[in-house]
């Protein structure tokens, strides 16, 4: 009979500290934290991990103390080394960022692996991407899909698409683009911005399915409604040449200047010319020189070329061979042809002091950080 009174004594001493936490954690979904605070506390001190775990939250988020990420890693540690999945995971993210504790990418691997073995597909997820980006542990391919595919299975959408994404540029297993679709779709099903845009890119250029371009404009308009630039890009050409839906370059602008104001350097380029040609806007070249700087600043030739276009005849902006043939050198320099020939011929038109001038501002130019 001992063992049944111990049990019940066991319980009886349980029950209290289990009803603690139960309103600690019903604080913290209802956003009462100071409650959640006052209750995860004391268990916290007796070494109750999920209390534990919890007090971290509060502090990693300043919710009802001041944020304090160091004290917010003390907490998840005491919980992780019990084997607390959300601590080890949340431990492994604070050393792969660096907050509340030294950066180290070995031993967020540890946390995450930790995690990752007892199935949390979230830190699956995130052992899959250091091992893609070699960040604590040997680059490997390989072992960076089999960690997202797990994931994946346990219906984790990021992972989903990362298998994708895998299978679509052959990275750790063999390209398949029949396969990147069906992952593809898996994770644009569940609603994911960047995979429905990616399923829209599959079916505009008929990989893994029959070429349908109404189907991609299908799937390009539901990312882009979500607000994906990428998206918005793409449906703004489709508009623009006509593929899948009527042409309309008043609907390809709009899409264009959603993504643009996003800091999209093709949409910039793409509306610059909409501006220059007065389609679907009002022709306006001082509007089109303003988004082909946008796109110039951050490095695409074709816009540089564009830009030194306009300075070289004066159109949207003054007349200026000096700008003209730093915009020329900085698109030919990577690659546009037409920047090379339109830097050769102003140079025809400059002096040697001009020129010089250019050259050094060509040298000093540093690309800028879409806005």
């Amino acid at each position: 009979m001992w063992p049944v009174k111990a049990a019940i004594l066991f319980l009886s001493l349980c029950l209290p500290a289990w009803a603690d936490l139960a309103a600690g954690q019903l604080a913290l979904k209802n956003g009462d934290y100071a409650t959640a605070l006052t209750e995860f506390l004391p268990l916290a001190n007796q070494g109750n991990a999920s209390a534990q775990t919890g007090l971290a939250f509060l502090y990693a988020e300043g919710k009802g103390v001041a944020q304090n990420y160091t004290e917010a890693a003390k907490w998840y540690l005491l919980a992780a080394v019990q084997g607390n999945v959300v601590a080890q995971y949340n431990l492994g993210l604070m050393y792969n960022n660096g907050r509340g504790v030294p950066q180290d990418y070995k031993e967020a691997v540890r946390w995450y692996r930790l995690a990752a073995e007892q199935g949390d597909a979230q830190s699956q997820l995130q052992l899959g991407i250091n091992y893609q980006r070699g960040y604590g542990i040997p680059q490997d391919y390989k072992e960076a899909v089999r960690w997202y595919r797990l994931a994946a299975e346990r219906r984790n959408v990021t992972a989903m698409f990362f298998v994708a994404n895998a299978y679509y540029i052959g990275e750790g297993v063999l390209q398949d683009y029949k396969e990147a679709m069906r992952w593809f779709q898996l994770a644009a099903d569940r609603g994911m911005a960047a995979a429905q845009g990616s399923l829209g890119g599959m079916y505009a250029q008929g990989l893994g399915v029959p070429q349908d371009y109404k189907e991609a404009v299908r799937w390009y308009r539901l990312s882009a409604d979500q607000g994906d630039a990428q998206a918005q890009d793409n449906l703004g050409l489709m508009y623009n040449n006509g593929r899948g839906v009527p042409q309309d370059h008043k609907e390809a602008a709009k899409w264009y200047r959603l993504a643009a104001d996003q800091g999209s350097g093709d949409a910039q380029v793409q509306l610059g010319i909409l501006y220059i040609n007065g389609q679907g806007v009002l022709k306006d070249p001082k509007e089109a020189a303003k988004w082909y700087r946008l796109a110039a600043d951050q490095g695409f030739a074709v816009a540089q070329y564009f830009l030194g276009y306009m300075y070289d005849y004066g159109e949207g902006v003054p007349q200026d061979y000096v700008q003209a043939h730093m915009w020329y050198n900085l698109g030919g320099a990577s690659g546009n042809a037409d920047a090379v020939k339109g830097r050769d011929l102003v140079a025809l038109k400059m002096t040697p002091q001009q020129i010089a001038e250019a050259q050094r501002l060509a040298r000093e130019w540093k690309p800028k950080t879409s806005r």
